[in-house]
C-alpha cells in the first residue's frame, strides 16, 4: 500500500506524540489541516486498518469546499464475536466445539473514502455513510457518479466510446451538505474477507442479508470512533440493495444500540422482495409486480415513441394515468384469474397495447402478465434491439434475437468501464491508496447469499422472500423523528419507482408517520444521477432533506 503524504505526517506526529506530549501532535495535526486526532482503530487477526489522507477542493454551485480526503479500511467482525482476548482457559474449553478456539473464527476489513470539509467542527457537520447494493456490488457507483468531488462523464442514453475518460469536478457533490463516507460491502472493492475453517465459513460470515447489515453497523459505530462522530448528525444513503440494508442497518443501529439518526435516504428502493418484476412468474398467485412494473413499461414506451399519439402527452401525467389503470382495472383482472371474461380479457390487453407498445396477441400469449425480462427483449424486438433494465432509456444489440428475456443490460454495458476505469485511476493517483491491491467493483455472490433474514421481534429468520418492511417501521416508531426520503428514476426496471411507492404506503406505521416520508421522482432510470440535469435535481432534493433535518441551528 502507499501511503499520502498526510499520512505519513500523521504518523510522524505520533512520534512526536511520545516524545513532546500531546501540545505538540494537536499542533502538527492543525497545520495539516485534518480531522482532530484519535487512537489508532484496532487491529483484527488478519487485517490492519489502513489510511492514506490527502486534501482537495471541489465546487459546488459556485462555492468552493476545502475537504480532507481518507481512503482506508476498518476491521469488523460477524455477530457473536467478542473483542475480548480469550484466555488459555477459554480457548481449550473450545477445544471440543466445532468452531475455531480463536477469536474471531472470521473477519473483514471494509474500505471506505471519507471527505471531510476542513475547518469545520464535526459536532455541527452532518455526516452521510453512502453505499450501493447488488448483493455484491463496490460503492465505485455513487462515489463516481453522484456525490463525490470528481464525477466521470458518460454519455447520456447510449454506448460512452472507450478511454481515456473524462474526470471532472462535480458540481453536484453533496459535499455542500454534509460530510461523506463512501463504504464497500465485504469482499467488494478493496474490502476483503479472512478467517475461518474455510472458504464457506467465511463467505457465511458476511455473505447475507443479516450479516451484512451487521457488517455495516459495525462500521458505522466504529467510523464514529475513530473519527469522533458521535454527535454528528447522521444519515445512511443507500441505492438498490443497499435500500434494504439501510432499513435493517437503521433498525439495527437505533434499537440495538441507541443511535438515533436524523435521516435515511433510500435511492431506487427494493424492501419486499416479492414485489420484484425479475422472475413472477416463479411466484404465481402474486400479480402486484406486474401491476407495479406497468407505469414504468409506459414510461419506456413513450420515451422510445412506441405509443400512439404520445407528442401530446407530458411524461409525468402519463405515468399517473398509468398507475390508476394499474392499480384498477389491470389489478382486478389479474385478480379475477381464470374467471376473466374473454372479452373483459381483450379489452385489458387493448388497453395494455396503448400502454407499452406491445402487441395484443403477445400481451393476451403472456396471459396479461409481462415480466421485467420479457418487456426489455421484446420493447425493441423489430429492431433486434434489447432495452436496458437499470435505465430503459438504454437500447443495445440483441444477443440473441430468438431469446425469451434479455440476456444483458444495455446500460450496465454503456457506462461500466467508464466508472471503474475513472475509479482505479483516481484512487491510486489522487487518494494515494491501492497500488497494489486489485479493486472488484462487483462480486457474484448470489451461490453465497443468504437471503433468510430475521424480522423485528422473530425469533429466527424466516423460509421467505425477503421483506425489511417491518425493520423500517419499527425504527420509525422507536425514533418517530426519523425523516425518509424516497427517490426514483420512471425509466428503473430493476426497481420500478411505483413498487417503492407501494411498500412505503403499506409500512405497518401509525398514519401520522407516513409525514416523516416525502418522494422524489426523476426523468432517468436506476442509477438517477447518470442522466445530468436528474443528478442536478437530486443533489438540490437531497441536501435540501439533509438541511432541514440535521437539527444544527
Amino acid at each position: 500500500m502507499a501511503i499520502g503524504s498526510n499520512a505519513r505526517a500523521i504518523m510522524i506526529g505520533v512520534a512526536v506524540l511520545v516524545v513532546i506530549g500531546i501540545t505538540a501532535f494537536v499542533a502538527i495535526a492543525m497545520a495539516e489541516n485534518a480531522p482532530p486526532p484519535t487512537p489508532p482503530a484496532a487491529a483484527g487477526k488478519f487485517f490492519k486498518p489502513q489510511e492514506s489522507q490527502t486534501t482537495g477542493s471541489v465546487t459546488v454551485n459556485g462555492g468552493i469546499v476545502n475537504y480532507t480526503a481518507v481512503a482506508g479500511t476498518l476491521v469488523v467482525h460477524p455477530k457473536g464475536w467478542d473483542d475480548v482476548k480469550p484466555s488459555e482457559d477459554d480457548k481449550n474449553k473450545d477445544k471440543d466445539k466445532n468452531e475455531n478456539s480463536e477469536n474471531p473464527s472470521a473477519e473483514a476489513q471494509m474500505f471506505y473514502v471519507a471527505y471531510f470539509k476542513r475547518d469545520v467542527a464535526p459536532g455541527s457537520r452532518p455526516i452521510t455513510f453512502l453505499y450501493n447494493g447488488g448483493p455484491g456490488s463496490s460503492t465505485v457507483w455513487l462515489h463516481m457518479g453522484a456525490f463525490g468531488p470528481r464525477r466521470v462523464v458518460t454519455a447520456d442514453d447510449s454506448h460512452t466510446p472507450a478511454a481515456p475518460y473524462s474526470l471532472i469536478n462535480n458540481n453536484e457533490s453533496l459535499l455542500d451538505a454534509s460530510d461523506l463516507v463512501f463504504v464497500d460491502a465485504p469482499g467488494t472493492g478493496f474490502s476483503r474477507i479472512a478467517g475461518g475453517k474455510d472458504k464457506d465459513e467465511r463467505e457465511k460470515a458476511f455473505f447475507g442479508m443479516d450479516a451484512d447489515a451487521y457488517a455495516f453497523s459495525q462500521f458505522i459505530m466504529e467510523f464514529l470512533s475513530r473519527w469522533q462522530r458521535w454527535n454528528s448528525p447522521k444519515y445512511l444513503f443507500g441505492e438498490s440493495y443497499g435500500t434494504p440494508r439501510s432499513a435493517i442497518v437503521v433498525n439495527e443501529l437505533e434499537t440495538d444500540n441507541d443511535i438515533d439518526f436524523n435521516g435515511v435516504i433510500l435511492l431506487s428502493q427494493i424492501l419486499n422482495f416479492d414485489l420484484s418484476p425479475d422472475g413472477p412468474d416463479t411466484n404465481p398467485g402474486v400479480d402486484l409486480p406486474y401491476v407495479l412494473a406497468l407505469p414504468t413499461y409506459a414510461a419506456t414506451a413513450w420515451y422510445h415513441k412506441k405509443l400512439p399519439g404520445q407528442e401530446q402527452r407530458d411524461l409525468a401525467s402519463f405515468v399517473h394515468e398509468v398507475e390508476r389503470f394499474a392499480t384498477t382495472d389491470y389489478y382486478h383482472a389479474l385478480e379475477a384469474g381464470a374467471g376473466l371474461s374473454e372479452a373483459n380479457r381483450n379489452a385489458i390487453a387493448q388497453k395494455l397495447h396503448g400502454y407499452t407498445g406491445l402487441p395484443v396477441s403477445y400481451i393476451l400469449k403472456a396471459d396479461l402478465r409481462i415480466d421485467g425480462g420479457e418487456f426489455e427483449k421484446n420493447l425493441q424486438d423489430s429492431n433486434n434491439l434489447t432495452t436496458g433494465r437499470l435505465d430503459t432509456r438504454f437500447s443495445g444489440p440483441s444477443l440473441d434475437p430468438l431469446s425469451k428475456e434479455a440476456e444483458y443490460d444495455p446500460q450496465a454495458a454503456a457506462i461500466s468501464s467508464a466508472y471503474v476505469s475513472a475509479f482505479n485511476d483516481y484512487v491510486r493517483n489522487q487518494l494515494k491508496f491501492g497500488q497494489d491491491q486489485h479493486y472488484k467493483p462487483e462480486l457474484d455472490v448470489f451461490r453465497a447469499w443468504d437471503f433468510k433474514h430475521q424480522q423485528p421481534g422473530m425469533r429466527e429468520a424466516l423460509q421467505t422472500s425477503p421483506n425489511v418492511m417491518p425493520d423500517l417501521a419499527t425504527a420509525m416508531k422507536y425514533n418517530p423523528q426519523l425523516k425518509i426520503q424516497l427517490n426514483g428514476g420512471y425509466f428503473d426496471l430493476a426497481t420500478p419507482y411505483y413498487e417503492g411507492w407501494y411498500e412505503m404506503h403499506h409500512l405497518p406505521i401509525p398514519k401520522e408517520l407516513q409525514n416523516n416520508i416525502e418522494y422524489r421522482y426523476y426523468a432517468s432510470g436506476h442509477m438517477v444521477y447518470a442522466h445530468e440535469q436528474s443528478l442536478k435535481e437530486l443533489h438540490d432534493n437531497v441536501a435540501d432533506f439533509i438541511r432541514r433535518t440535521d437539527n444544527v441551528r
